[in-house]
């Protein structure tokens, strides 16, 4: 493999989740068909774009569709299944362990599990949770236990709570909206200064944070009176992901915004079908405005930064 890459934007879709999924009449998640996903099929789409390790993730709708006792009983689930993938291929494969947000009570105890069972890499949340954002006081427990495992926390968007447009499917605009009011909230909220050893991942360059940020800064200004500069700064301590955002719009913004070290690969595999991982990469891979040290750093660099395990896999 040349670059290595290590992608901390990719899916997991167990069949038996997504046949449960098809019970409760859900058929697609942000406008895209729940994919066909394997081991062996994520495996032989990783070498074939030079992605030594995937830290696989839940994707929208999560498991709280509802019920609490369902949610807890399909995030451990979908966790175990995750767990036995890296245990037999612990330098191929990382994961996000799911949570049942918003069972607060359920949440804490999964990552709990996670850590101490299944040896998790980090954890992915959902920026709302049936209408309820990070940021949320009600959230405030599972941020506190997130923060004493000093975790990664891979940030990514749902169904807005809102009607969706017709002809505009969410994954297009509505998923990068969903991600620019989670990390709003969450700065808004104090967060990342109450909670200062949780490690956010923004999904898909941030939404709209990057191009926004200032905008943004000004509104939390005036609503809370701190400082500009000051929630700047913690806008841009937020690390970002480049699935379906590796493109020459995209990224420069987000590598003059974000802090050095702060990005990271990301594909979206297979909720991104392979066209739009191939595009996407190639489109990084050319992009004249870094050079080689910089899109290894992003490949793979900063990554092992964030993950000790795959730190420690790299020198085996």
């Amino acid at each position: 493999m040349t670059a290595a890459r290590i992608d901390v934007h990719q899916h997991i879709v167990p069949r038996d989740y997504a046949d449960w999924l098809r019970t409760k009449g859900i058929v697609a998640a942000g406008g895209r068909e729940l994919p066909d996903w394997s081991p062996e099929s994520a495996l032989a789409l990783m070498d074939r774009y030079s992605i030594a390790t995937a830290i696989l993730s839940l994707s929208t709708p999560g498991t709280h569709l509802g019920d609490d006792a369902e949610a807890r009983r399909w995030a451990r689930r979908v966790n175990e299944i995750g767990a036995d993938l890296v245990r037999d291929h612990p330098d191929r494969f990382g994961q996000f362990a799911t949570v049942p947000l918003p069972d607060v009570a359920g949440s804490v105890q999964e990552i709990a599990h996670a850590y101490d069972e299944l040896n998790a890499d980090g954890v992915v949340l959902l920026a709302n949770a049936h209408g309820h954002y990070l940021g949320d006081a009600a959230f405030d427990p599972v941020m506190a236990e997130l923060d004493r495992r000093a975790a990664v926390v891979l940030v990514h968007p749902s169904e807005l709570p809102g009607p969706a447009v017709a002809g505009i499917p969410p994954f297009a605009a509505d998923f990068l909206l969903d991600t620019t009011r989670a990390a709003t909230n969450l700065v808004l909220r104090g967060v990342p200064r109450r909670y200062p050893n949780i490690r956010f991942i923004l999904s898909h360059a941030g939404g709209f944070v990057p191009y926004a940020s200032h905008r943004i800064a000004g509104a939390i200004t005036v609503e809370t009176g701190r400082n500009a500069l000051e929630i700047l700064e913690e806008l841009s301590g937020f690390y970002f992901d480049t699935a379906l955002s590796g493109s020459p719009a995209a990224l420069p913004s987000l590598l003059a915004f974000a802090r050095p070290g702060h990005v990271l690969f990301g594909s979206d595999w297979p909720f991104a079908p392979e066209l739009g991982v191939a595009y996407f990469t190639g489109q990084f891979d050319a992009y004249p405005g870094l050079d080689d040290t910089g899109r290894a750093a992003i490949n793979r660099g900063n990554a092992l930064e964030l993950f000790p395990r795959l730190a420690k896999e790299a020198l085996q």
